[in-house]
């Protein structure tokens, strides 16, 4: 398929988007979730339909942090080497596994064309092993095994994942379900990748509920009159490289994202093979995105301040940022590029101004190339 025939047939198919879709979920109420979590859970898995018997069934299979103890009970570092090349080992999926104590946020994941949730195992099920439930939709007309595939139906896409959360919201007040009241409902993210980092987008449309409070778009794009309704932070990663999805459409909607956002570029990567333990840059997906989803889902201000030095390997990733809580809040006169500053602990640095806010720095890096974090 041809790279403009793609990304055009995507951004045509989501113009309908769902906005009025996404309302109908209710006031998210504040649910007691604890800290965020300091060693790796065991992982469980379920399955479920939305809508049974519906026109439009949706198979979902949740992942999410087991009772279990874990296999490798390692705590999870405050800091990781800025060149690791190793990623933690896959933990093990028990089916039907308890669900562990406690509330934990909720991460919608959507897969791309001709795929299925399982093939993105290896990112998902790690993600709940740091403490997340993710719940990841079968597609009914992009799927892998879709006997009637229609790529023009991911428009109808987002919709769907949010009749996934309505569902959600419901089972964690049904007693009888083991996922009753393990879910924290008004902390919920959504990720996705090509065609679902498009449906991903697709979800912040205007008037989308605040129980939605972070995405993450892995080699996809934005949609027109998408990144509307509540500002959330917003995660892009891309390989410079992709023939699918070119980069400088995710660019295009990073640059475009109202609130805090940050890019991680793979250099020379193409639409996904990071997304694979052992190939260059799994590690720092990893860690950028477990950080990420830390830091807007358990208020983890660590996680946050983490995302430079996890993100970072030499000639293989570069990360940019913009609108971001500053990482040392330090008060400045008006930008200029370039400027030294001392913390007062004898550590000196350069300060590169991708965003202003009043007299606050957006980041602070610590001697190392100005410009952008690569």
């Amino acid at each position: 398929m041809k790279v403009p025939r793609l990304v055009a047939t995507l951004v045509t198919a989501l113009l309908a988007g769902c906005g009025p879709a996404t309302v109908a979920t209710g006031d998210p109420s504040p649910s007691a979730v604890r800290n965020a979590p300091q060693r790796a859970y065991a992982v469980g898995v379920q399955q479920f339909v939305v809508d049974p018997g519906g026109p439009r069934p949706l198979p979902v299979t949740v992942w999410y942090p087991a009772a279990a103890p874990a296999t490798l009970p390692a705590p999870i570092p405050a800091t990781r080497p800025a060149a690791s090349t190793a990623a933690p080992n896959a933990p093990v999926v028990r089916p039907g596994a308890p669900v562990a104590a406690g509330r934990f946020p909720v991460v919608i994941y959507s897969h791309g064309l001709r795929a299925l949730p399982e093939m993105h195992a290896p990112l998902i099920t790690r993600w709940a092993a740091a403490g997340f439930v993710v719940a990841a939709p079968t597609f009914p007309r992009t799927n892998q095994r879709a006997r009637d595939f229609t790529r023009d139906d991911v428009r109808n896409q987002p919709a769907d994942c949010w009749r996934l959360i309505r569902q959600l919201v419901r089972l964690d007040t049904r007693l009888s379900d083991p996922l009753a009241g393990h879910l924290a409902v008004d902390r919920i993210a959504a990720a996705g990748h090509s065609a679902g980092g498009y449906t991903t987008a697709g979800m912040f449309s205007a008037g989308h509920s605040a129980r939605l409070r972070a995405g993450i778009v892995l080699a996809g794009g934005e949609l027109p009159g998408g990144f509307a309704g509540p500002v959330a932070p917003l995660l892009f990663v891309h390989g410079s490289a992709d023939p699918t999805v070119p980069e400088s459409v995710g660019r295009a909607a990073y640059a475009h994202a109202p609130g805090p956002a940050a890019f991680l570029s793979l250099t020379g990567q193409n639409h996904g093979a990071y997304l694979t333990p052992g190939h260059a840059g799994f590690p720092q997906v990893l860690a950028t995105t477990t950080d990420f989803l830390r830091w807007t889902l358990y208020d983890d201000r660590a996680a946050l301040h983490r995302l430079p030095t996890d993100a970072h390997l030499p000639n293989v990733t570069t990360l940019t940022t913009h609108h971001l809580p500053p990482l040392t809040p330090v008060t400045l006169p008006p930008p200029a590029l370039g400027r030294s500053w001392s913390s007062g602990a004898g550590r000196m640095g350069q300060i590169t101004w991708i965003g202003h806010h009043g007299s606050m720095i957006d980041r602070v890096g610590l001697p190392r190339s100005p410009g952008v974090l690569g």
